[in-house]
């Protein structure tokens, strides 16, 4: 557990991506098995404690505290791990420190009732970054600036191979992963994700630069539109049916609409959506179907799921990706024609010469479920990441709306002593209505003036959020609206995020709620 404190609390600081993968390549290195193990499901989100939940930590901090100067302390640090770490009571020698092994095996072996006192036990023999560390592994909120493929590229690296060799057969293993090392390591053989219908990984377009369009000859090029869902991967092999989200994650459990029907012995690549009497749903109705491990009979059937194809990357044990762009369309459109499942359907090409033509079609599809075209050379094949090049994405231009600032939270990890978090609105005649909440846009100096600006305007506190004087003018830039019956105003930004800070401006001059509702009936 030493080991593992040491490497949370370095990551945490390391605001480069380079030095948080040297951190991991030494942590797997030096760390023996099964703990690097464990280590690297935890940064990868495959380890989940069914009995650890933060309302046990913080029950057992309570009994040893100061409940007033725990709220204080909550409060002003704003992380619960970071505050039971500092704030629980000195015991040294009291016990020994177990490993990252034994923290998990004992963690899930143990009763209910005999979880406390063997957290209290570890919690008193440990430092304040080893508590703090053990009780981000047991409750799984890192938040160390590490994603699965960042942890997984550290394990590439540590072997000498490709981080796509890594995702291949990542799903033909479970943790503590001790096959997969030992292959790494050549001591064993590759792991066989044959028969484990395993995910392949994605490729990714660039943002397009209109700049672009001049360098680029339309004739290589194939449009298709950018429809407004979840990007999923569906993969039938040997009787079995998985659908992942893009980044690997398995999310069937929440589609079992999607599961159903006739065998599929291919790789399909495509975006999710809910589509009813053939019209794309918005993408609210789909985020009713994300994030849940079952779904009710009712909800899928009001909620319809609905994959919209985009590639065909293996075709009955035939791994086509190596082929060109135009191969594999006219691949996937006889396979549909054969194997069409009931809940599937091809994404249309979008026929085009130019692109003045191009940009014209894609000008007059705002009021579509899009958001905007792909473009992919016709010779391109499928390769996994983002390179520069074969494909790119041409979204619409964000929309803009002058917002007042509201409400401010303090952040999470290395922005846990800013106020990161802001929450604004529009005028409803004398009134300002919320409609969205963002904490990304902004430069590590602007968070720094918006962070002391809260802190010298601020008029009330109800728990972990600030209300500040009503001053403050933000220009927030958002994808899209929606109806949203949680918020007063009546409507929710999609992908909000801070363009500017209008220092300039007063706040009586922000925008109205006139102005979205007719944005959203637009």
């Amino acid at each position: 557990m030493k080991a593992f404190a040491e490497l949370l609390d370095a990551l945490s600081f390391q605001p480069g991506r380079n030095g948080k993968l040297a951190l991991l390549t030494t942590y797997l290195a030096e760390t023996p098995d099964p703990d690097r193990g464990w280590a690297l499901a935890a940064l990868t989100g495959e380890l989940s404690l069914r009995q650890a939940k933060p309302a046990l930590v913080r029950g057992l901090v309570m009994e040893r505290v100061d409940e007033t100067l725990f709220a204080l302390s909550y409060e002003y640090v704003g992380d619960l791990a970071e505050t039971v770490a500092l704030i629980w009571p000195e015991r040294p020698g009291a016990n020994r420190v177990p490993s990252v092994a034994e923290v998990i095996e004992q963690a899930e072996t143990t009763g209910k009732s005999a979880l406390p006192a063997l957290l209290a036990g570890w919690f008193d023999a440990m430092t304040a970054t080893q508590r703090w560390a053990t009780i981000k592994l047991m409750t799984g909120a890192l938040r160390v600036g590490v994603s699965a493929r960042l942890a997984k590229t550290a394990l590439a690296q540590w072997a000498g191979r490709e981080a796509d060799e890594i995702e291949e057969v990542w799903h033909a293993v479970a943790a503590p992963y001790s096959d997969l090392f030992a292959w790494l390591e050549g001591k064993g053989e590759r792991p066989d994700p044959a028969h484990s219908a395993a995910f392949r990984p994605v490729m990714l377009a660039h943002a397009l630069d209109e700049d672009d369009l001049e360098r680029l000859d339309p004739a290589d090029f194939r449009a298709e539109w950018k429809w407004d869902g979840i990007r999923v991967q569906v993969v039938g092999e040997s009787g079995r049916l998985r659908l992942y989200s893009r980044t690997g994650e398995e999310i069937g459990a929440a589609f079992p609409d999607l599961l159903d029907g006739p065998a599929i012995e291919a790789t399909l690549d495509g975006e999710l959506l809910v589509v009813r009497e053939g019209l794309v749903a918005p993408f609210a109705d789909l985020q009713k179907r994300l994030n849940r491990k079952t779904v009710t009979a009712k909800l899928a059937g009001s909620h319809p799921a609905h994959i919209r194809l985009y590639d065909l990357l293996v075709e009955g044990g035939q791994d086509l990706r190596a082929l060109p762009f135009d191969t594999r369309r006219g691949r996937l459109e006889a396979w549909h024609a054969a194997h069409g499942h009931p809940r599937m359907d091809l994404s249309p090409m979008v026929p085009f010469e130019s692109w003045e033509e191009l940009a014209a079609i894609r000008a007059g599809a705002t009021g579509e479920a899009v958001e905007g075209v792909m473009l992919k050379r016709g010779d391109s094949a499928y390769v996994p990441g983002r390179p520069k090049g074969p494909w790119f994405k041409w979204k619409f231009d964000p929309h803009l709306v002058d917002a007042v600032l509201m409400y401010a939270q303090r952040g999470h990890g290395k922005r846990s002593s800013f106020f990161s978090d802001y929450t604004f609105g529009v005028w409803r005649d004398e009134e300002l209505v919320p409609v969205g909440k963002a904490y990304f846009g902004f430069t590590d100096e602007e968070l720094k003036q918006l962070d002391a600006w809260v802190r010298k305007h601020a008029v009330e506190r109800f728990g972990p959020v600030t209300a500040v004087e009503r001053k403050l003018v933000l220009e927030v830039a958002f994808e899209g609206l929606q109806r949203s019956p949680r918020h007063k105003s009546g409507i929710a930004m999609r992908f909000p995020r801070i363009s500017r800070i209008r220092w300039d401006k007063p706040a009586i001059e922000a925008d109205r709620i006139a102005a979205l509702e007719d944005l959203l009936e637009g």
